[in-house]
């Protein structure tokens, strides 16, 4: 084994409990005081969800807050970038599930995205030539009729945003209806039972009746992403694409890895859904077209190895088998983060 190595530390959020920045730091601090002479790299990812702004302000800009309507009609202060004429959009910032303290059936069936709407509308008046919409982590399932109300609806956004080009960044392909539509699969981790479930069902169902007039295909790629913002963002006109590709692509992380010996991934859950376009699947994706090897250091794992190994993970750790439960995990943070990662960087020894 090389005395020196080169270590690529890329990241996802743990969710509710770190940021990616603050994944990346405990990490790359764990490994360098176990092995001084490595080089470790910091390179935090995000997939279009929380914390989509902040792993892009790595490329300057201007960052900009608006005050506009949270998911259940509250003011909320959210952040956006302005990179030259780019502006970078991060929906979970106006109509996130974190900004709902206890998620029910009530606030699954309520909660919009009319703020979406409100930063869109401040990016383009602001100038703004591209806008991207970063999708994940929404509170909502209402099909983004909340964001094309606060555009005057879908005939007129259409025609004020022809000129400008709308990306939808999404950490998901669903479409919007069915088995694997966004009220059935995303609508229960919101709050919604299945009565509920049922009725986000049929009210995307009308939706779709509509948009179909405007030509639009609910089976679309990426249609169920936000609680169905992608379909709305869609029928705009809109293009889609990955937002974990979109941010390995600005912060470089193809160039990070071009002299990495091991890149060190990671998110709060490593489950099923990490294996579909989410951050853990691109960079593992990115290490093993380069030859690198991969290894995730999540909160939970819960895929199991036969599966982590068909996407290019070679080894993963969880933190709650570390700690030895989940609450202890939680109330450690990034100390059990630390202490993990320094065991793990001793067997590189």
């Amino acid at each position: 084994m090389k005395t020196r190595l080169n270590i690529v530390v890329a990241p996802d959020k743990f969710a509710g409990t770190m940021t990616a920045l603050d994944v990346a730091r405990a990490i790359a601090d764990a490994w360098a005081t176990e092995r001084p002479g490595d080089n470790v790299v910091m390179c935090p990812q995000a997939d279009g969800g929380p914390g989509f702004v902040e792993v892009l302000g790595a490329l300057g800009g201007s960052t900009h807050h608006t005050d506009v309507c949270g998911p259940l009609g509250e003011t909320v202060s959210a952040q956006w970038l302005m990179v030259d004429d780019v502006a970078y959009i991060e929906s979970a910032q106006a109509c996130g599930l974190h900004l709902i303290s206890t998620p029910t059936p009530a606030t699954a069936w309520q909660s919009k995205t009319y703020g979406v709407g409100e930063l869109i509308h401040d990016a383009r008046i602001l100038g703004a030539k591209t806008i991207v919409v970063g999708c994940g982590g929404s509170a909502t399932t209402d099909g983004g009729v909340g964001m094309l109300a606060a555009l005057g609806g879908l005939p007129a956004a259409a025609a004020e945003y022809e000129h400008i080009d709308l990306v939808a960044a999404t950490d998901v392909t669903n479409p919007l209806l069915g088995a694997n539509g966004a009220a059935r699969v995303f609508g229960p981790q919101k709050g919604a039972d299945p009565a509920t479930v049922a009725r986000l069902e049929r009210r995307l169902t009308l939706l779709t009746n509509e948009l179909e007039n405007w030509g639009y295909c609910s089976s679309k790629e990426g249609s169920g992403a936000g609680g169905g913002l992608g379909a709305a963002l869609l029928a705009m006109g809109a293009h889609r694409c990955s937002g974990a590709e979109l941010v390995a692509r600005n912060t470089g992380l193809d160039e990070s890895l071009a002299d990495a010996d091991l890149i060190i991934t990671g998110e709060g859950s490593f489950d099923e859904q990490s294996l579909n376009g989410k951050v853990v699947s691109v960079v593992a994706r990115k290490a093993s077209e380069c030859g690198v090897p991969a290894i995730v250091i999540a909160g939970q794992v819960s895929v199991a190895p036969k599966h982590y190994k068909q996407l290019g993970v070679h080894d993963a750790y969880s933190v709650t088998s570390h700690c030895g439960s989940i609450r202890s995990a939680l109330a450690r943070g990034a100390e059990a983060l630390h202490e993990l990662t320094r065991h793990i960087a001793r067997g590189y020894i």
